[in-house]
């Protein structure tokens, strides 16, 4: 089957549940007119049908080609690309100045969805791009600026960020890339980076590499990184491109999924080393490549709501056509369509339930996001940015393990013919494997979220979202629709949970922080179904009072998750505080 955007739901997630509506009406995004929310992604929607999703399949089965270090992929992909950037779909949320078209960041997240929906192989190249340029322009001089961000904005150039080594994964302090200053103000730098996301390609003429490196005289660890840009064709003076310059794929990885994504080992120095310029200052990389790593982290969130949206999709059309069966009760010949069952409906409903939730939190974080650049006024911009640091970890390992568990049970709904490739169920379940290991693996999202989001300004961020995720409770509780079943007394005891676990984390990390480590990856998971829980009930609030077509759906998926899905976080809670000694006592079985 094809895909086809969910474009009502995305706009109530979008404007209810992220809080982009109330944003714009309270000024955060000057003039920005929401009625063009809708407009672009109906087109959005288009793009994606019509042409990338019939490209998936053919991704996925061709793969990429590596020849001389030049790669190939797979057929239709170039054309896709170009027909891409004509349309602007690269430039969505770009600077103004610099050809973009400046819409908020929310707006292109919408349309991240859908490109990973679509084809998540194809939606991981500009993903890094926008991150690209995220980092240029906040940190770039304005000469390489005007050399390269509009190349990068307009899609005509891509982007790439380089981080892991053989010898450093997710411990960039350990890197050994080098780089020299010469006499002309640039640097020569010599290494190798493995696991380089579209690191060489065929669809643009030019690849801008953002690559991480130690200069001979810096400090030790993550304190002595700086980073580089590094042009797979230099540019001259005239903006034309020049000579190519010393960085090239010395090979490309055979991988579970992701087969039409070109995944590289890159190689600098074996030509005196590839010529780069610095981004930033010295010894300040690692500031320059978290403000291209927390946007990525996004994308890489919403590349686990897109797969699990397809996933959904393809399931729930399998399960209306297979017919196996008779539903209880039911006489006469004839098999009945697998949707009758109960246990199905039930894993459609978790399939349904938890992708719009994972939508909702990765929503709200780039409305966050977009409120701490765009509001005008400096305390408005301060929460926002502290509630975007704080959803950032939630947003990304949550929704990448959505995305992996959704696309399980899609394969579970197809039966035997989930385990053919020819359904493609099999496919998307390969591709969701890697979101939650790369852009930093969900463990150290945890760890992140626990160690630095936690207890940011005395946790005031934790306990400000708490009470309006509150409120949102008081208003189906004091709704008293039926409809709503025991979702009020469910997402309050999830609540109570979340702020018990959280205060006990904050006094552990200052007398035991190897218990609150302990429980880190369970604190993330019980965040992640409350928030997502009390957001879809706000949003099955919204459609009711809004006179939105079929209300009941909405607040039906909400009694669902809070039902079958909220409940977890009681147990959660007791799996952070009571299973510490259990972790860090399993010395006696991994080592004995």
């Amino acid at each position: 089957m094809t895909y086809r955007a969910p474009i009502t739901d995305i706009l109530l997630s979008l404007n209810h549940g992220a809080g982009l509506a109330a944003a714009v009406k309270a000024g955060h995004y000057g003039d920005f007119d929401g009625d063009v929310t809708a407009a672009v992604l109906e087109e959005a929607g288009k793009f994606a049908s019509d042409v990338l999703a019939p490209l998936n399949r053919v991704g996925d089965e061709h793969g990429i080609k590596l020849d001389a270090g030049k790669v190939t992929t797979a057929p239709g992909w170039p054309d896709a690309y170009q027909r891409w950037t004509a349309a602007g779909w690269n430039a969505v949320s770009g600077p103004e100045a610099f050809g973009g078209q400046g819409l908020p960041l929310a707006i292109n997240a919408a349309c991240t969805e859908i490109w990973s929906a679509s084809n998540v192989a194809f939606g991981l190249c500009p993903l890094l791009t926008l991150s690209a340029i995220e980092a240029l322009d906040a940190h770039g001089s304005e000469e390489l600026k005007k050399i390269y961000l509009e190349k990068l904005v307009t899609g005509e150039w891509t982007g790439t960020m380089q981080l892991t080594e053989p010898n450093a994964g997710s411990d960039v302090g350990a890197l050994r890339t080098r780089a020299e200053k010469q006499s002309d103000g640039t640097y020569r730098i010599k290494g190798t980076k493995i696991f380089i996301t579209y690191g060489e390609h065929d669809m643009t003429d030019n690849i801008v590499h953002f690559v991480l490196a130690r200069l001979p005289y810096a400090p030790a660890g993550t304190k002595g990184i700086s980073l580089f840009l590094i042009p797979k064709f230099l540019v001259n003076a005239d903006r034309s491109l020049g000579a190519r310059n010393d960085i090239y794929a010395s090979g490309v990885e055979h991988k579970l999924g992701m087969h039409a994504s070109p995944t590289c080992t890159m190689t600098m120095g074996d030509q005196g080393g590839a010529i780069g310029y610095l981004i930033g200052e010295e010894n300040q990389g690692m500031r320059c490549m978290f403000t291209m790593m927390n946007q990525a982290r996004l994308g890489v969130g919403l590349e686990g709501v897109g797969v699990a949206d397809r996933a959904y999709q393809q399931a729930l059309a399998y399960a209306q056509e297979r017919r196996q069966g008779k539903a209880v009760g039911k006489k006469g010949d004839g098999m009945d369509p697998i949707i009758v069952h109960p246990d199905v409906k039930r894993m459609l409903m978790q399939m349904r339930g938890m992708t719009a939730a994972a939508r909702s939190i990765c929503y709200a974080t780039a409305v966050a996001l977009d409120v701490s650049v765009r509001a005008k006024d400096a305390k408005v911009r301060a929460d926002a940015a502290a509630r975007g640091a704080l959803l950032t970890p939630i947003a990304k390992a949550f929704s990448t393990d959505i995305g992996n568990e959704v696309a399980y049970l899609g394969v579970q709904v197809h039966g035997g013919m989930g385990f053919i490739e020819e359904t493609g169920a099999a496919q998307h379940y390969r591709d969701a494997r890697i979101t939650a290991i790369y852009e930093g693996t969900n463990g150290i999202q945890s760890i992140d979220l626990v160690t630095r989001k936690l207890g940011a300004n005395g946790g005031a961020s934790v306990w400000t979202l708490l009470d309006e995720l509150s409120a949102t409770v008081k208003q189906v509780e004091a709704s008293n629709d039926p409809a709503f079943g025991t979702t009020g007394a469910k997402l309050r005891d999830a609540l109570g949970a979340l702020e018990r676990t959280s205060k006990w984390l904050l006094e552990r990390l200052a007398a035991a922080p190897n218990d609150a480590l302990a429980g880190a990856t369970p604190y993330l998971r019980l965040f992640g179904v409350t928030l997502g829980g009390c957001l879809l009930a706000g949003e099955a609030l919204a459609a009711k009072a809004n006179g939105e077509t079929e209300p009941q759906r909405y607040l039906a998926l909400a009694r669902f998750f809070a039902e079958n899905i909220a409940v977890q976080a009681t147990s959660l809670e007791k799996t952070v505080t009571d299973s510490a000694e259990a972790v860090n006592g399993a010395d006696a079985v991994l080592l004995g």
